[in-house]
């Protein structure tokens, strides 16, 4: 978008910021402003100190130079005060023009909300009650040529008027510049990353980094981005997992790791989905997939209790408790129970695919038992997955990387746990055996003959790292912002992205 200097608003702020540059105080040319204090601490020190004196008059001043950004301007004659606001909160400033001196008080008028200001003076409590700076000297750090869309006062707090979402995912700076509470949710979120990383250190885990760009893009079931390298003259794949070459590691000697990275899904668009998000994948040698419940478990009830002081938490207008243990559904009881189908009626997939139409599903293209049975637990079994559950025993053709259970091997070792209706997690006991891992890929291969985007396609070096022996491993997946999503009760994936995938405005 072009800049709007025909705007009103605009044009009377870059004329304010030519006067300032003709008074010889440019305020972009400040490269530093040294802070005594945030806005936060200026005003803790002062009641600090004004508590611990019975006489105020004998009160140690409080000197402070802060810097913040300005929210609201009132002036009264030949006094004008202002609300600054730095990422610590507020502090009223009060200038005087005995004290400023005509001058520098009359150079106020150059100062709007939105600007940036260095301040320093002397902190006192008004009549009114309220702490304030008493500003001896100011300095103009950044012109807003553009005003934030500031609105309503609330407490100490000044919030925005921006209620237009699409304003506020396209425009977040401005979006976290006038909502408080937006920045704290993406501290919560900070936070979390910071709780996972202490779960997984303090049990032995290393934290590692694989290829982003790869010649296969594998471990998961997903249409992945192109890009070329133009001095190898090859097409990349962006990843789409972080699976192949995590297990890669374990062939290698490393019994526990584990990795929080950037994926990227040429998919579409939801409450639910971001083409770019946040994984998390762990793997640890000669586990289960009962060893990966627990670590879950305990996991996301931790997280809670570091967020909340216990484990449950807020959800819509009611409460999720995730104290372990979670409980745990096979995948067909799950559609027993919740879709009316019983278990014998998917074994074929005539029969199967005679199920789904009758429960009103499309069937045109579907074609595996194991794509029906998906459908259907999507349809009618995760919408009623409020409380905690780890659905179980998925049907192999939709699971290409776990292990077959023993004397049943159209079902796999393998469960998605599911949380306030949404898969937050997904592990496998791995498989580790290279000519079964083979048979899956060309039956992936045959998939996608049929026409099938998201196939797993075939990867012959993964292939060669299993044959130089993998012990047995669990495997876990679990997507970040969704899990974030839970633990701060969103309900949209675009309010825990900072930058969420957006529309090109031209």
């Amino acid at each position: 978008m072009p800049f709007e200097s025909d705007n009103e608003l605009i044009r009377a702020r870059l004329e304010k910021l030519e006067k300032l540059r003709a008074l010889g105080k440019d305020p972009f040319a400040a490269e530093r402003y040294a802070r005594s204090h945030t806005a936060a601490e200026a005003v803790r020190e002062f009641t600090d100190r004004e508590a611990e004196q019975d006489d105020q008059v004998d009160a140690e001043p409080v000197r402070a130079r802060v810097a913040g950004r300005i929210f609201t301007k009132r002036s009264m004659g030949k006094a004008t005060f202002m609300d600054l606001r730095d990422e610590s909160g507020r502090i009223q400033l009060y200038f005087k023009v005995n004290t400023l001196g005509p001058e520098r008080f009359e150079e106020l008028e150059l100062v709007d909300h939105s600007d940036l200001i260095g301040a320093e003076g002397t902190v006192f409590r008004t009549r009114t009650g309220e702490v304030t700076l008493e500003v001896s000297g100011y300095e103009v750090l950044a012109k807003a040529l553009r005003p934030l869309p500031v609105g309503k006062t609330v407490g100490d707090e000044h919030h925005g008027d921006v209620t237009d979402v699409e304003f506020r995912y396209r425009q977040r700076y401005a979006d976290l510049a006038v909502h408080p509470e937006v920045r704290d949710h993406f501290r919560r979120r900070s936070l979390i990353l910071r709780g996972i990383r202490e779960f997984f250190d303090s049990r032995g885990y290393l934290e590692v980094e694989t290829p982003v760009l790869q010649t296969i893009a594998g471990g998961a079931a997903a249409k992945p981005f192109m890009t070329h390298h133009n001095a190898l003259d090859f097409d990349f794949k962006l990843r789409i997992s972080l699976e192949l070459y995590l297990k890669r590691l374990i062939v290698g000697g490393f019994e526990r790791v584990y990795e929080i990275g950037r994926v990227f899904r040429n998919e579409g668009v939801s409450t639910r989905h971001n083409p770019e998000f946040s994984l998390l994948e762990s793997y640890e040698a000669y586990a289960n997939l009962e060893d990966i419940e627990r670590l879950v478990e305990e996991l996301i009830a931790g997280l809670a209790v570091q967020l909340y002081g216990k484990s449950v938490v807020p959800y819509r207008d009611g409460e999720i408790d995730v104290t372990p243990p979670w409980r745990r559904l096979p995948m067909l009881e799950g559609i027993r129970e919740y879709a009316g189908v019983e278990p014998e009626a998917l074994d074929q997939f005539e029969t199967a695919r005679a199920a789904g139409a009758r429960l009103g599903l499309d069937m045109a293209q579907e074609s595996s038992v194991g794509g029906i049975i998906d459908k259907i637990h999507e349809r009618f079994v995760q919408p009623n997955l409020v409380q905690p559950t780890f659905i179980r025993d998925f049907p192999l053709e939709i699971s290409p990387l776990a292990k077959k259970i023993p004397g049943n091997p159209r079902l796999t070792r393998r469960f998605e746990g599911y949380v306030g209706c949404q898969e937050l997690a997904n592990a496998f006991s791995e498989i580790n055996d290279p000519l079964d891992q083979r048979e899956r890929f060309e039956a992936q291969l045959a998939l996608a003959a049929r026409g099938d985007e998201e196939a797993h396609p075939m990867d012959e070096d993964f292939l060669r790292a299993l044959e130089y022996g993998m012990p047995p491993t669990g495997g876990l997946g679990i997507g970040i912002d969704r899990l974030v999503m839970l633990l701060t009760n969103t309900e949209s994936i675009r309010d825990v992205l900072l930058f969420p995938q957006m529309k090109p405005e031209r």
